[in-house]
This record gives structure tokens, sequence and C-alpha cells, in this order.
């Protein structure tokens, strides 16, 4: 299955730009006085995947909606492939980038979200092409022969006259997911893609986003399967409180970190 044919040419699983895809500096967001991201950074490689794990409220999906616009912030540097979201100095009031520089930069990315956000008025295939017919301008046969080839790829072959009500909720965030993958992105965001899905569907999603990180898709997932975080990405990061407490590797972080903050966090998980 060729999920990530729009990445970045990978040898021996690696890009050739040796430049990250996704940069973010010292990025802070509050909603009045309750700062929410405290000083954020990470760095991410094209066809790598990032966990991001952390307790609830820690502002895990706060710095996603950040990341694709959703959410303005009001300090720090981010930087998606090769552009430059805001364009003023770290220390000085935030400027975001000219219109046509957003837009590059939104199309540059897809969120798939943990309610999956399906317009309920659609069928499969008319979720799956509004935004590459509309948006991108793709002609109307192209954008459905590529809904079609997702939903097959997906499992969902034969559900492209079908309303998102008349699918389970796994079926539904596959859908969600094929929606993200038809505007081709350069980095897909999962919002705890499986939060509201029950276990035999989570395993659904799950599977599908692990077909994702072995094409090399660059992906960054927040998400509370701790199995599933450890075994899918190159790098886990950890919030608590707005800031990142601990980030590595999945060995590091989920076996030799001594962060006692994180292990209390990790130690709640297992007992579950």
């Amino acid at each position: 299955m060729d999920f990530a044919n729009n990445q970045s040419v990978i040898t021996n699983g690696a890009s050739q730009d040796t430049s990250p895809i996704l940069e973010v500096k010292h990025l802070k967001k509050s909603f009045g006085d309750l700062h929410v991201l405290k000083d954020i950074s990470l760095d991410l490689n094209a066809g790598e995947v990032l966990s991001i794990i952390g307790p609830s409220g820690s502002g895990k999906s706060t710095l996603l909606r950040c990341l694709t616009q959703l959410e303005t912030f009001e300090a720090g540097e981010v930087r998606v492939d090769g552009k430059n979201l805001v364009v003023s100095a770290l220390n000085e009031p935030i400027k975001y980038a000219p219109a046509n520089v957003l837009r590059e930069i939104r199309l540059s990315t897809g969120l798939v979200f943990q309610n999956f956000n399906l317009f309920p008025h659609l069928t499969v295939l008319q979720n799956l092409t509004l935004a590459p017919i509309r948006v991108l301008g793709i002609p109307r046969e192209e954008a459905r022969a590529t809904g079609r080839r997702l939903l097959k790829q997906m499992g969902l072959e034969g559900k492209e006259k079908a309303y998102p009500c008349e699918l389970s909720g796994g079926q539904q965030q596959r859908v969600s997911i094929a929606r993200a993958l038809a505007l081709k992105p350069k980095i897909l965001f999962f919002d705890e893609p499986t939060s509201a899905l029950d276990p035999e569907l989570t395993g659904e999603v799950l599977k599908i986003i692990k077909q994702l990180a072995e094409e090399h898709m660059t992906m960054v997932i927040v998400t509370h399967e701790m199995a599933f975080a450890r075994d899918v990405a190159n790098k886990v990061l950890f919030m608590d409180q707005g800031v990142v407490v601990e980030q590595g590797t999945p060995d590091f972080v989920f076996n030799q970190s001594q962060n006692k903050r994180l292990n209390m966090f990790l130690e709640r998980f297992s007992r579950n």
C-alpha cells in the first residue's frame, strides 16, 4: 500500500534532505491568564514519527492546533517544510507570515481529529473529494479516483456512497485519515485518534497508522496508547503542565529515563 507517495525520497529509512521538516522553538500560548504552552521546542525530520504523550490538560492538543493554524500563539518560532509560520524575531511580538505563505503551510499539513469531524450530510466519497476539488482545483474525476484508491487502502472499498452515520467509529476514523491524505500533506497530525473508540475499533485505526509509519509518512501523534506510542515512533515527547518534561527515543523515554514525573505517569498507565 502506498499511503505516503507524497513524501520526499527516502534512502535507507532516512530522508535525503537532512534539515527538519518541522521546527518549533520556544512556542508559548495562553488563554487569558492561563498559560497552556509555556516553552515548547521540538524538531522532526521527514519520514519520522513523533509521539506526544502526557496527562490530560498538559497542552498536547493545543500544540497541534497551533501548528495547524487552528489557534494563534503569542511567542515562538515555527518552521514547516522550509517556510516560516511567523516572520517576527524570537523576542518580538508575533507577526504571522503573509496569507499566501500561511496557505502553503496549511496545505502541507493535515489534521485527523479525535471525533472524526466528517460532514454528516455528505457521502464518504464526497467527504474525501470536497477539499481536493475546491481547495486544490483537482478535476472531479481525478479526485474521485484518488478517493476510491484511498478507501480501498483503508479497507473501506464499497463504502463510497455510505453516510458517516452508517459507519462504525473505526470506519469513520479511517475515512477521516483518508480525507487528510487526499490533500497530500507533508506532515500528518493526529489528535488522540482513538480516544472516541472502543478497544476493538482502536486496533483498526492503529493498524492504518502503523502502515503509514512503515511507508515513512511524517507524523505527529498525540495519544494515550502507550504501547502504540512506543512501537510506532522514532521520537517520543512527554508534556506536563505546558512544558516538555522529557523527550528522546522510545527506548530512552519508556525504559531509561530517570525523570520522576514521567515515570509516575508511565506507572499509572501500566496499572490500567
